[in-house]
């Protein structure tokens, strides 16, 4: 076909009006929020851990949105209520995995529920930092987008254990749990090492925690001559049932463990306040008293602006409110930095967090270790010196 002079010039301008469209036309610039999975249990057994993280966590995202969000994209989370239950975190890890896609999964919160989980998210490819103290939810090769900004339950029983025997010279030892998956991980982990030890233990057991009754398991720990109790369960009731039964007897034995023993929910469950004494919880030293009675720094000004948000803690734990916090920002922070992308995320976390300063305390990640809680971080604290969800260290504690 004979092309003439007139077609050619007007293609020419066609051409060049194209071209002009594609140079000039603004880009637009993308605004949708940044969708992060949100798994925590605020009902059920083990809701405790959950409603005090989570008020962290909303005051986290709230000043993160406040600022900006990341490059100007708000961050959403979208979250579904575990209920403490291993096969709803299953189903909502499926759905926001697969339904919403969401860029990342701040937990599940609870460590029955990532063991049911966590295969699942590692399968979508999707980066997760849960704060799960069970030894095997962190393993480089089975799930390498997962991380912890928590300790392991290593670095756990190695403080409380330490304190049992090397501290309150404890030699006959009772270890009881709940029948959670925390739970019954955390007497086949801590009763070997307390072996170690060379502590007799004279008891362990994992007693449903909605059990009524404990008696009987505290009169076969007394019969056995156990020096120390060691309960490992996140569940206030359980806990507190332990604590009453052992004043019910009379018996002046110290309990040691798990952090919730020093909640102001467990506290609100004891027949008599005074029930609090010798009680000893895992905490961490970030978030306790020194000696003069004084915060970190960083922990007074966080106080300082929780108080000004109007955030609840007088009925729950400095540090799961300090965790709940860390946790998206730790998340945001990936994104920002390294980018939204899965892989980028990923590098991002193995590479440049080396000395990450949360209020709950220091992560240093690398390509080969996702446990990021430095074992300094460990320490014990007396139950009732509680003050604004904050402890004084032990006593005999260095």
């Amino acid at each position: 076909m004979r092309i003439t002079r007139r077609k050619a010039l007007t293609g020419s301008a066609a051409a060049a009006a194209t071209i002009a469209t594609g140079i000039y036309k603004p880009a637009i610039a993308n605004t949708d929020p940044i969708q992060i999975g949100y798994l925590p249990a605020f009902t059920g057994p083990s809701s405790s851990t959950g409603i005090g993280i989570g008020r962290g966590t909303q005051l986290a995202v709230d000043e993160i949105n406040a600022a900006g969000g990341i490059k100007g994209r708000k961050i959403e989370l979208v979250m579904r209520d575990t209920q403490s239950e291993p096969t709803k975190a299953v189903n909502a890890a499926v759905e926001l995995t697969r339904r919403h896609k969401v860029s990342a999964i701040w937990g599940p919160l609870n460590s029955g529920e990532t063991a049911a989980a966590i295969g699942n998210i590692a399968r979508e490819n999707v980066p997760m930092v849960h704060p799960c103290w069970v030894d095997v939810l962190i393993d480089v090769k089975k799930y390498p987008m997962a991380f912890r900004n928590a300790p392991s339950n290593q670095q756990i029983g190695g403080a409380a254990n330490h304190y049992v025997v090397n501290v309150l010279k404890a030699k006959k030892v009772a270890v009881i749990s709940d029948t959670t998956g925390y739970g019954t991980a955390s007497v086949d982990a801590y009763v070997p090492m307390l072996k170690k030890l060379n502590a007799d233990v004279v008891y362990s057991g994992s007693v449903d925690a909605n059990n009524p009754d404990l008696k009987p398991e505290l009169l076969r720990m007394q019969s056995g001559g156990a020096e120390a109790i060691m309960p490992w369960s996140v569940n206030a009731g359980f806990l507190a049932r332990i604590i009453n039964t052992r004043a019910e007897l009379n018996w002046d034995v110290p309990i040691v463990g798990q952090t919730t023993l020093g909640s102001g929910q467990t506290k609100s469950l004891l027949a008599k306040p005074e029930y609090w004494e010798k009680v000893y919880p895992n905490n961490f030293r970030n978030v306790c008293y020194d000696a003069n009675g004084k915060l970190p720094p960083q922990t007074a000004e966080f106080v300082e602006r929780l108080k000004k948000a109007k955030v609840d803690y007088s009925d729950t734990l400095m540090w799961w409110i300090a965790c709940g916090y860390d946790g998206p920002r730790l998340i945001v922070e990936a994104m920002r930095e390294g980018g939204t992308s899965a892989a980028d995320m990923t590098a991002y976390l193995n590479t440049k967090v080396t000395a990450w300063k949360g209020i709950y305390g220091t992560i240093a990640f690398s390509a080969e270790n996702h446990n990021g809680f430095l074992d300094e971080g460990v320490i014990m604290a007396q139950a009732n010196s509680l003050k604004d969800g904050a402890f004084k260290l032990a006593p005999g504690y260095a």
